[in-house]
């Protein structure tokens, strides 16, 4: 088989998944404040999904070595199915501690799907990439940018589905089809993704001997923080509350609103990333330059974030120029997050050693998944006790940690 086969295959069903989970996450999070969700509340219906992600990262390198990466992707995606039928099960007349506790729960299988499906895609493209030079770059670069385009009309497509069919309605739906690419993957993938490797029998080594891992991972969980500070709660919230006039009609169109908001950042996210090689000036450049390059483009990061917190407090009430330059900065928040976030993921592949690829990229994506778990957290609390200033405020002190984290790495 050969190695472009095996990428397609492997990116296809990445795909599917990543379309499903965007789909899902909106589906939650504005079901749930339709219903009267505090800020907090809504956090901790995704805290599990991060802690999820964290506890499996740790463990799915070990499990791609010793059962093989298909194994871990296929995995990944009958966990995703089993948690949308659960979440189905979902009753309206439960307390709400009752719901929180059992999305909690459920969130919590879905972030173990994701990590296995994420951890498998992104090893397997190190044994897959050709060995020209560049070539890691522009096919890691490749997949990512298409998964979050791909995440991205997720986003839209769970806020569409909610709006017209229903909650429950939307979730069968999405179990449906992905339960169809599941068997047409296991259909049609052909064999050649790598199996055992070494040390597959030993659980210890998990955490990276190289210090560039580290450092690269240390980055990775506050830039990842910084996002999902107003991503996960804040920006959805406070848009939905400007955009919706209280009326039913008002939420659905508020859906459609917020929901293609979210799509459409995700989506450009992703074609920034897809092209950033050609942004930062060619795929062959030498590891240490990229690694500068990254320092310099994490600090670009930090003004943005603080820039916009300053206007929503001077603001103090929700305007239209603050929505228009919201929506403007957090574009540009993108753009600049995107190129870190590529070269985030080239350089693990990059550092990684390859009999150890998978515990080295489940490591930097359990930092991964540290910094999204914290990320949500803050987004609830400082949303519910400083609303969007502190938020955003928030979001710039952690952008701040990860451009210091990078000037150790380009600095060692």
């Amino acid at each position: 088989m050969s190695g472009l086969r095996a990428y397609a295959a492997v990116t296809a069903a990445y795909w599917a998944f990543m379309l499903s989970d965007g789909a899902l996450r909106m589906l939650v999070l504005l079901h749930f404040d339709g219903l009267g969700f505090s800020p907090l509340q809504l956090a901790w219906l995704f805290l599990l999904y991060e802690v999820a992600g964290i506890v499996t990262n740790l463990g799915a390198g070990w499990l791609a070595a010793r059962f093989g990466l298909a194994a871990t992707l296929y995995a990944g995606l009958g966990i995703q199915i089993a948690a949308l039928a659960a979440l189905a099960q979902l009753d309206p007349s439960w307390s709400v501690t009752a719901s929180v506790v059992f999305v909690m729960a459920v969130q919590g299988a879905s972030g173990v799907a994701k990590d296995l499906a994420k951890m498998s895609s992104k090893s397997a493209v190190k044994v897959l990439a050709p060995a020209a030079e560049g070539g890691l770059f522009r096919w890691v670069a490749a997949l990512t940018g298409s998964k979050n385009a791909v995440k991205g009309l997720g986003f839209f497509l769970g806020a569409a589905l909610l709006a017209l069919t229903g909650f429950q309605a939307a979730i069968w739906g999405m179990a449906g089809v992905l339960t169809a690419i599941l068997l047409a993957v296991a259909l049609f993938l052909p064999p050649g993704l790598p199996g055992r490797m070494k040390g597959a029998d030993r659980w210890s080594g998990w955490r990276s001997a190289d210090p560039r891992v580290n450092r690269l991972s240390l980055a990775r969980l506050f830039l990842f923080g910084a996002r999902d500070v107003w991503f996960v709660v804040g920006i959805p919230i406070y848009f939905q509350a400007v955009l919706s006039d209280g009326t039913a009609e008002g939420r659905r169109e508020a859906f459609f609103l917020v929901g293609g908001f979210m799509a459409v950042w995700i989506i450009l996210y992703g074609a920034v990333q897809a092209a950033a090689p050609r942004i930062l000036g060619g795929a062959a450049r030498p590891d240490e330059v990229v690694t500068r390059d990254a320092a310099r483009w994490a600090g670009r990061l930090v003004p943005i974030p603080l820039m916009l917190a300053a206007a929503a407090w001077i603001a103090g009430e929700p305007a239209p120029w603050l929505t228009g330059l919201l929506v403007v900065g957090l574009m540009g928040f993108g753009y600049v997050f995107a190129l870190n976030s590529s070269v985030h993921s080239y350089l693990i592949l990059a550092f990684g050693q390859a009999d150890r690829i998978t515990r080295d990229v489940g490591f930097y994506y359990m930092a991964n998944a540290s910094g999204r778990l914290i990320g949500t957290l803050l987004s609830g609390l400082s949303y519910q006790w400083g609303g969007l200033p502190l938020c955003l405020a928030t979001a710039g002190a952690m952008a701040a940690a990860s451009w210091w984290a990078m000037r150790r790495l380009a600095l060692a």
